[in-house]
């Protein structure tokens, strides 16, 4: 299993850098400081020229990979999608019970992520913190309808296309698939971010998480359009 697991790719669209990261270690080396920065100081305050510093390196050489901190940004996230897409195509692969998959899909896009350590160059427990807090900075922008044309968000509505896939396998006749997948997607990166910082305004505690949450969420709306 190990070996299968080393021989992944997360594939990128071509179209959000210009010199693939992946490609060289320096490339790399810009990856993970970048995560660990962001993580750190927001992504406002992250720039280039502190990452060049950061990395004993020249601001330009960064910008050899990327246009700007946004498509950094797209990049970033659009890993982190196709890391949790491949996590969900191979763990739910051998499961034969409609029910038991959708249960196992669930709680891999909403549990607390832990590192994975196939792919040494990039944390992705500080991955996951930055999508919670910026992951919308990647779309809510005037050029996202430009953008998902290009097929910048491709990874994460092809995610949403297999979870409405296994919401259908459950209960056919449910009239919203893509809603509630998108919602489980969306909203628990909103529980995990009020959870962190507004906790008056969620259930989810240290005894409650996201997972338990949407679980009963999805399956109470597919119970509920079967009596119907």
């Amino acid at each position: 299993m190990d070996q299968l697991l080393q021989s992944v790719t997360i594939r990128i669209n071509e179209k959000i850098f210009i010199k693939d990261p992946e490609s060289s270690d320096l490339g790399k080396r810009i990856i993970e400081e970048s995560i660990n920065m962001i993580g750190r100081m927001g992504f406002e305050s992250f720039t280039f020229k502190k990452l060049g510093t950061q990395i004993g390196s020249n601001e330009s050489s960064v910008y050899r990979y990327f246009e700007n901190k946004h498509k950094l940004l797209l990049y970033l996230t659009s890993w982190y999608w196709g890391w949790l897409e491949y996590q969900l195509v191979f763990f739910t692969n051998n499961i034969a019970d409609p029910k038991q998959k959708l249960e196992k899909a669930i709680r891999i896009v909403t549990k607390t992520t832990e590192e994975d350590s196939e792919f040494s160059h990039i944390n992705e427990i500080l991955l996951n913190k930055i999508v919670i807090n910026e992951y919308s900075k990647s779309y809510l922008t005037k050029e996202v309808d430009t953008e998902n044309k290009e097929g910048y968000f491709v990874i994460y509505k092809r995610l949403v296309n297999r979870m409405s896939s296994m919401i259908k396998e459950v209960n056919e006749a449910y009239e919203y698939p893509l809603s509630l997948a998108s919602t489980v997607l969306e909203g628990s990166l909103h529980q995990h971010f009020l959870k962190d910082h507004f906790t008056s305004l969620t259930d989810c505690r240290e005894n409650v998480d996201p997972t338990e949450y949407f679980t009963q969420l999805v399956f109470s709306a597919l119970t509920s359009n079967i009596n119907d």
